[in-house]
């Protein structure tokens, strides 16, 4: 098993999640790790990223599960949460193209989910 730390940033940096959407986001991206076979072992964030451990099979591709965790999160949320969803003239997206993805194989997990634990949620 693989694991992988995840920043995902809304776009533009958008200071878009309370605390509401950040526990419906953890519901999202567990139900898809499921789906890969994979766990979510830690997820926290603030209003505009959100920080999460993951463990994964080798045989999992970490861009397609990170695709999948950002383009499904990102319609189930809207869905969830209509205020996100932004007029019609403007670009829709909740994520930022880009994200990062640090292998923390080296580092033990209870530091990286310390790390990820004290990154403090908005009221």
């Amino acid at each position: 098993m693989l694991h992988a730390h995840l920043v995902f940033v809304t776009k533009y940096r958008g200071d878009l999640f309370g605390a509401e959407h950040l526990d419906s986001l953890e519901g999202i991206f567990r139900n898809v790790c499921a789906d890969f076979e994979t766990e979510l072992v830690e997820f926290n964030g603030e209003g505009d990223y959100v920080h999460l451990l993951v463990i994964y099979p080798p045989k999992v591709a970490l861009s397609r599960l990170v695709n999948s965790l950002k383009g499904v999160s990102s319609r189930r949320l809207k869905l969830m949460h209509p205020e996100l969803v932004k007029p019609a003239y403007q670009k829709n997206a909740l994520w930022s193209p880009s994200y990062f993805a640090g292998s923390v194989g080296g580092a033990p997990i209870s530091w990286v989910r310390q790390y990820i634990e004290q990154q403090a949620r908005p009221h």
